[in-house]
């Protein structure tokens, strides 16, 4: 026999959440996460499903039937969309300009597809003119894929032009919008999305774990046409459709045990963002960046994107010269409780990025995190 293990209960730190997620979680959600478990086939749970998937609608805009929340983070979400949507041999237009960019391609050549890179550099939107060449190029082109916004740039792309030269040229389109939903305007049904993705942990302040997906009439169309079964059983949605119920009020069919708990949390995180309003979401995550771009700037500190396409819920800044990345977000974390990111990829060391999500989005962080760093500057 092993010895029993003699370890405490694990009791965190309250700390304040400003990196690229997770973000502070809403006290509401904390305690809805807290709730008592019950069945994830009770009549009650079901009809609390519902209510989410008409939540998450809202968020997205969209009236799409199939909409729902993948039982895992954004990640899967993003995988949600290729594995289901892409068949082998097809070809899928990608935008590369970060991190996540480069995610999507890689997601693309897992399933079996083809994928034709449109980069733009580290800190710059995806450019239009270049998407319009490559489809042009590239007529056989199934679908274009980009992200919306880059969590690991902050740089903000114009969804509806790219979604509107998808139309144009007959591609389904698939959107990331894991830090941009809740925090930046987003219309789905507006701006022709077929497919997107999201994560609970970014401007939501929810748990992490949990991806809101949308697919379209047409990307649903697409997914019932496939000649070759969906790579992944778990994520194939021809699957999880029975669960999370359609229209025509069928019966609730098993699929899997759907984390309870995560999903209340979700489920109050939405209530929350449907009380505030999006547009006042939208305007608030605005009106803090500005106050923390000031403050920023009084510091010296520089941008990584232009203002124009700068995400107002992730500052990317450059760690001045001569400065230690990593003991200035230990002193953070060590004296202030206060958390903000590292650089990923080409920004590794070059760069913090700064959140300011969902419940992060306050005066108060806004101020906490400036005295903060200017104390670990001088």
């Amino acid at each position: 026999m092993l010895p029993v293990p003699t370890i405490p209960a694990f009791m965190p730190p309250r700390r304040t959440l400003m990196g690229p997620g997770p973000s502070d979680v809403y006290p509401e959600v904390l305690a809805a996460q807290s709730r008592p478990t019950i069945g994830h086939l009770d009549p009650l749970f079901v009809g609390m499903m519902d209510e989410l998937k008409s939540l998450i609608q809202y968020a997205f805009q969209t009236k799409n039937e199939m909409t729902l929340a993948v039982s895992a983070p954004g990640s899967a979400g993003m995988e949600t969309c290729f594995v289901n949507l892409v068949e082998p041999g097809e070809k899928v237009i990608v935008c590369r300009n970060g991190v996540f960019g480069e995610r999507m391609r890689q997601n693309v050549e897992r399933v079996g597809g083809v994928a034709v890179v449109v980069d733009n550099d580290w800190g710059e939107p995806v450019c239009p003119d270049k998407v319009e060449a490559a489809l042009v190029a590239n007529p056989d082109a199934k679908f274009l894929a980009f992200v919306h916004a880059e969590t690991s740039t902050g740089a903000l792309s114009d969804a509806k032009t790219l979604c509107t030269l998808a139309q144009l040229h007959d591609c389904i389109s698939i959107v990331d919008a894991v830090t941009s939903l809740g925090g930046v305007e987003l219309l789905v049904d507006e701006w022709g999305i077929d497919a997107i993705y999201s994560g609970s942990q970014k401007c939501l302040s929810c748990v992490p774990g949990l991806s809101p997906v949308s697919f379209s009439p047409k990307a649903v169309a697409k997914l019932k046409a496939r000649t070759t079964p969906v790579q992944s059983w778990f994520l194939d949605q021809t699957l999880v459709m029975g669960y999370w119920g359609n229209s025509s009020g069928a019966k609730r069919s098993y699929h899997h045990t759907a984390p309870v708990n995560a999903l209340y949390a979700l489920h109050e995180s939405l209530r929350l963002l449907a009380n505030e309003g999006l547009e006042h979401a939208w305007a608030r995550h605005r009106k803090m960046h500005l106050l923390l771009r000031d403050g920023l700037i009084q510091l010296g500190l520089t941008f990584v994107v232009d203002e124009a396409s700068r995400l107002p819920q992730l500052n990317a800044v450059y760690i001045p010269q001569g400065v230690d990345d990593a003991a200035v977000r230990k002193h953070l974390l060590e004296e202030y409780n206060l958390e903000i990111g590292a650089g990923l990829g080409a920004l590794a060391g070059k760069a913090w990025r700064i959140g300011l999500m969902g419940f992060g989005a306050r005066r108060e962080n806004v101020a906490l995190c400036l005295r903060a760093l200017q104390e670990s500057l001088s």
